[in-house]
């Protein structure tokens, strides 16, 4: 068995969370700067979501189904008011992070949707065997990582957070809600008045292969 065969099938643990892989699927994929979330606000939320309430009747993964999905909505929630340094706020370091992204388009992976916000990233993606997941986005983060400390003269140290979480798209439906979501993100965020608007993200028409990710958006049918 191949060394990473593991990770492009089935459960496997990533730093903090459990991650389901199937071969061949769309994952929804969000990576944020080290910075972009308070301590003490993580540590609050995770209090919060100790305490959800959830149906009585839920067996105990439905349960935590359910918290796990208003942990998430919460930290978007969090990431969309700007904490931290949001490097990617500055032009050239969003520019480096979206030609990143699609270095390898068409040939490791393919993306459906993506947007650059000021400290996070959002991503649809779909990796192309043999290159896992996790790989996939170790090596944008190691990349960008890389170039941006250097530009911006950081002291040595972690430009973005270790984990990366990362949702299984499990059909059409959901597929074209995450297109949506990741689209309008700047807007809800406050950042432009309409998806197309915003320069580091695939609904702007001018980005680089907009053709492309303008038909992957079109046609959520086509889901893993």
């Amino acid at each position: 068995m191949p060394a990473n065969e593991s990770h492009q099938h089935g459960f496997h643990e990533r730093g903090y969370l459990p991650h389901l892989k199937r071969e061949g699927a769309d994952y929804f994929v969000t990576f944020r700067l080290a910075d972009s979330l308070p301590q003490e606000a993580l540590a609050r939320l995770e209090v919060e979501i100790a305490a959800f309430p959830v149906p009585d009747s839920s067996a105990p993964s439905e349960a935590d189904a359910l918290r796990q999905r208003e942990r998430r909505r919460r930290l978007e929630t969090l990431l969309d008011k700007g904490a931290g340094s949001c490097h990617l706020r500055v032009p050239v370091f969003a520019q480096l992070v979206a030609d990143t992204l699609l270095h390898f388009h068409g040939q490791r992976y393919d993306l459906h949707a993506w947007v650059v916000m000021p400290n996070h990233v959002h991503v649809l993606v779909r990796p192309q065997s043999p290159h896992t997941l996790s790989d996939i986005i170790k090596s944008w983060k190691q990349y960008t990582s890389t170039h941006a400390k250097r530009l911006l003269a950081l002291p040595p140290g972690r430009f973005w957070q270790p984990e990366a979480f990362d949702h299984w798209v499990r059909d059409g439906e959901d597929r074209g809600r995450i297109v949506r979501y990741i689209h309008n993100n700047p807007v809800k965020a406050g950042l432009c008045a309409r998806p197309e608007d915003w320069p580091w993200s695939s609904a702007n028409r001018g980005s680089k292969s907009s053709a492309d990710f303008q038909s992957a958006s079109d046609n959520p049918t086509d889901a893993g």
